[in-house]
C-alpha cells in the first residue's frame, strides 16, 4: 500500500470532501490515508474493516467493480467537538451511478446516506480513528427481518 502521506487535513470538517474527492478520482490510496493504522470502518451492510489496510482494498475493490461510474456529493456537514483535539463529523452524501449488478441493467437509483467520522489531532493534522456509513431509507424507521431477507418499515402507518 501507498498512502498518499502528503495529504493534510487542517480541520475535520475538510474531511467529508476529501473522502468524496478520493471516491470520485477511484483512488483507494487516499481514502486510506484519511485513517490510523489501526482504524475500523463499517460500510452501510455492515462488514466491519479493522485497519486502514482493509479499509484500502475494500475500496479499490468496490471503487473498480462496484462504484466505477459513480459520483459521490458531500451535501451537507457538521462538526461536534468533544475536545480540543477530537471531534465527531456528521456528513450527508448522495451516491449516483453505481454500477448495475447484472449486465445490460439500468443503473441502479440515486442514493443517500450518512456517514459517522471519529477524527482526532496529530501533529501532522487530524485523522480518522473510525468511521460508519449509514444508508438513508426515506420514510422507513428500522428494518425488520421476513425470512431471509430485510425489510425497511414504518411502524406509524
Amino acid at each position: 500500500m501507498s498512502p498518499d502521506k502528503n495529504i493534510i487535513i487542517q480541520s475535520p470538517d475538510e474531511i467529508p470532501a476529501r473522502f468524496a474527492e478520493a471516491w470520485n478520482e477511484r483512488d483507494a490510496d487516499k481514502i486510506a490515508a484519511l485513517f490510523d493504522d489501526d482504524a475500523d470502518f463499517v460500510n452501510v451492510v455492515g462488514i466491519w474493516w479493522n485497519s486502514r489496510e482493509d479499509i484500502r482494498k475494500a475500496h479499490d475493490y468496490g471503487l473498480k467493480v462496484i462504484f466505477n461510474e459513480s459520483d459521490l456529493k458531500v451535501t451537507k456537514t457538521e462538526v461536534k467537538y468533544l475536545s480540543d483535539s477530537v471531534a465527531t463529523v456528521h456528513a450527508r452524501m448522495r451516491l449516483k451511478n453505481q454500477t448495475p449488478q447484472k449486465k445490460n441493467a439500468g443503473k441502479p437509483d440515486m442514493r443517500f446516506n450518512i456517514f459517522t467520522f471519529v477524527a482526532h489531532k496529530t501533529d501532522e493534522g487530524w485523522s480518522c480513528a473510525a468511521a460508519h456509513n449509514t444508508d438513508i431509507v426515506p420514510g422507513k424507521e428500522t428494518n425488520i427481518s421476513e425470512g431471509d431477507k430485510l425489510k425497511a418499515v414504518d411502524y406509524r402507518k
